[in-house]
């Protein structure tokens, strides 16, 4: 027989999105349960992004100071080398927030931060090693999830579920709600490589014809991203992994062989790339944030900023209707109308980018030269404020609009 638990909000995935809403709503006095599949936040290569936007709203909180204790790199501008020409494309020390920066941090310290301080609210709930299986529907109406867990299967019933499981959501999956595919020419192999005191600091991406390689700057190693053709991963693997590994090292930005380093396929992994949107986010009692309403493509690292801005929306409009377990509807139908519009918009621009510089890139045989934009974005400063701030803060960004509830 299944343990049963009640909870006014059950959140499906202990992504950023799913930590910062249940964070929220805890904060705000709301009976809030979240629902984490795997034992701990360790997994390598997730989007470790903290973007001005978001260093914003932990600002907010009062937590900033605390957070920038964690180790991590301040990446300022974003460069890019296309046909071995240099190219400075966004500038954030520009816009009007405390952090001029993007902060690259690896995402188990970040949520692991918001869970500690999620924590010392006596409303908040977070179960690990537990994942959905199935929605609970009654009448038409979500009325929570069943989950297994390592002693068994659990019921958890609530006010209201919010699926923020990612991608492949299962919650949204079982809900069987429509969703829109918009398509992606690239996928992109993650992987490591050490990095040396005296190599270039920069985080850039390079573009090379047929190739598009980005290398960002963790400290004692580069994080590496190889963009390759949708699809083309299997035709990779049987060329061989010396074949791979002598392509990696040509495009990085490293001086010398790395010898004993990316040893083994399993080293690398393959991020499938997809832009899709659901068509309606919610249904009676259940709501879709993140990357469960709207996956993004890689180009900007502005997925997690998304996903924030969503749960920031989401616990404004709807903290005080789970307080009185009175979510409707019209609820749920305006964190979309909030959300929806930076989203399409976001969206464009990356199919748009997609198509017009990546697709071209990877199709290219000769040397491929830098679109006009991006030629006259290097060469005329105050026009990087524009691409910093579209990635930075990104189209009409949240607020915490909460009153402030007391920890345990």
């Amino acid at each position: 027989m299944s343990e049963q638990v009640s909870t006014s909000c059950c959140i499906a995935g202990g992504g950023p999105a799913g930590m910062m809403l249940g964070f929220l709503l805890a904060r705000a006095g709301v009976d809030v349960t979240v629902l984490e599949k795997h034992a701990d936040f360790l997994r390598d290569f997730r989007g470790d992004t903290i973007h001005p936007s978001t260093l914003e709203i932990i600002d907010q909180l009062g937590l900033l100071d605390q957070l920038l204790t964690l180790p991590h790199e301040k990446v300022h501008q974003l460069t890019a080398i296309v046909s071995n020409r240099r190219l400075r494309l966004a500038d954030f020390t520009h816009l009007p927030t405390r952090c001029g920066f993007i902060a690259f941090m690896p995402q188990w310290d970040f949520l692991d931060f918001l869970a500690e301080h999620a924590r010392k609210y006596s409303c908040f709930r977070l179960l690990m090693e537990t994942e959905v299986v199935e929605v609970i529907e009654e009448n038409g109406t979500i009325g929570g999830v069943r989950a297994k867990t390592t002693t068994g299967a659990l019921e958890v019933r609530a006010h209201l579920t919010v699926a923020a499981d990612g991608r492949h959501s299962t919650t949204r999956e079982k809900a069987q709600l429509p969703i829109k595919e918009f398509g992606a020419p690239m996928d992109v192999l993650w992987f490591r490589i050490s990095r040396k005191p005296d190599e270039p600091a920069e985080t850039m991406g390079r573009f090379e014809a047929g190739h598009i390689f980005i290398s960002i700057n963790r400290g004692n190693y580069w994080q590496c991203g190889y963009v390759i053709a949708k699809g083309q991963f299997d035709d990779i693997r049987r060329q061989g992994l010396e074949s791979f590994r002598k392509k990696a090292m040509e495009l990085a930005p490293i001086k010398g062989e790395r010898p004993g380093e990316l040893t083994s396929w399993d080293e690398v992994r393959l991020l499938t790339v997809r832009v899709d949107r659901l068509e309606r986010w919610f249904r009676p009692g259940l709501l879709c944030i993140g990357d469960a309403a709207h996956a993004m493509s890689p180009i900007g690292g502005v997925g997690i900023n998304l996903a924030i801005q969503d749960a920031v929306a989401a616990a404004n409009f709807l903290s005080e209707p789970l307080r009185h377990k009175r979510v409707t509807v019209d609820d749920l139908e305006r964190v979309q109308k909030r959300r929806e519009f930076p989203t399409r918009v976001t969206q464009w621009l990356q199919v748009l980018v997609q198509r017009r510089v990546i697709a071209r890139v990877l199709d290219e045989s000769e040397p491929f030269k830098p679109p006009l934009a991006l030629r006259l974005t290097d060469k005329i400063p105050i026009l990087r404020r524009i691409p910093a701030r579209l990635i930075g803060l990104g189209i009409r960004p949240e607020h915490v609009k909460l009153s402030k509830s007391q920890p345990r």
